[in-house]
């Protein structure tokens, strides 16, 4: 049962929560160990509440993800876990990361309540209105690295937040084409929302977030206000990689076909991996080294 729970939980997805630790590295603070050690903390528990919301999740959607080639072999779409026993576990991972986000702060706590009240309104309703539905992804996603901030204690640069919704938008709008080129007929009764979508408006939405992703990154880096708050001018150098990592992924997603995972997009394919090492680095050096 516990494999059949871990799995439930989603391991793989959580490399979407290293969002969190986004506000201690730009803020300079990455040879913090007090700071680092929060910054884990921080990861930890939102590996757990992500956890309680897919074993929530997975409970309410387990008719629908019987129509899903993949999501049909879920532990509880396909019965080998019970409904009863995910909930309860859903219950328990939420009171405790309840009570170990206490550590972190007022602020912190706060977030993750923020975070949990916005993945039951998800699971609930949201994710079955057009547009909405990819919003509330990118705005989970946005309380990651507003949570990163509180658990540290700094003030979050509000390009950072606008960046991560931006980039968050353009995958969340990825995975929405893909399931909706893929699944075909059996889209609508696996995510009813998508019948609301058309191939052409995803590719509408996509040209428009992807740019405003780049262009609003580029505003980041180049900014004053940044650049003296970061102590650095050189945080430029990192336009390339991300530049490259947008045109890399929109060909994965429309020559290759994928884009239904990207967390798995970003493992499996190796240039996309090299290219965020390779921002990584650049940010490293920009920010610790050549300042």
């Amino acid at each position: 049962m516990v494999k059949l729970i871990l799995a439930s939980m989603r391991p793989s997805q959580w490399v979407k929560n290293t969002v969190v630790f986004a506000a201690m590295v730009f803020a300079g603070r990455l040879f913090v160990p007090a700071d680092l050690l929060k910054s884990v903390g921080a990861f930890v528990i939102f590996c757990m509440v992500s956890g309680a919301a897919y074993l929530f999740n997975d409970v309410r959607d387990a008719q629908s993800d019987r129509h899903h080639e993949a999501k049909r072999l879920r532990p509880v779409a396909s019965g080998r876990l019970s409904a009863q026993a995910a909930a309860g576990t859903a219950c328990v991972l939420v009171v405790v990361a309840l009570a170990l986000s206490t550590l972190l702060g007022r602020d912190f706590v706060a977030v993750i309540a923020a975070y949990l009240t916005l993945s039951a309104a998800y699971s609930l309703y949201l994710k079955h209105v057009v547009i909405l539905d990819v919003m509330a992804v990118a705005a989970g996603f946005m309380l990651r690295a507003i949570a990163g901030a509180a658990a540290v204690d700094v003030e979050i640069s509000a390009w950072l937040v606008i960046c991560t919704i931006f980039l968050s938008l353009f995958l969340a709008v990825g995975k929405r084409r893909h399931e909706l080129m893929f699944m075909t007929d059996s889209a609508a009764p696996h995510r009813s929302v998508l019948a609301d979508y058309s191939p052409q408006l995803l590719d509408q939405m996509i040209a428009v977030v992807a740019t405003s992703t780049v262009i609003v990154y580029t505003l980041y880096t180049t900014s004053p206000e940044v650049q003296l708050k970061l102590d650095t001018t050189k945080l430029y150098i990192t336009i390339p990689f991300v530049v490259y990592g947008i045109f890399r992924y929109l060909y994965l997603v429309h020559n290759r076909q994928e884009g239904g995972k990207p967390e798995r997009v970003l493992f499996s394919d190796i240039p996309l991996l090299i290219d965020v090492l390779l921002w990584i680095g650049a940010a490293c050096v920009a920010l610790y080294v050549w300042c």
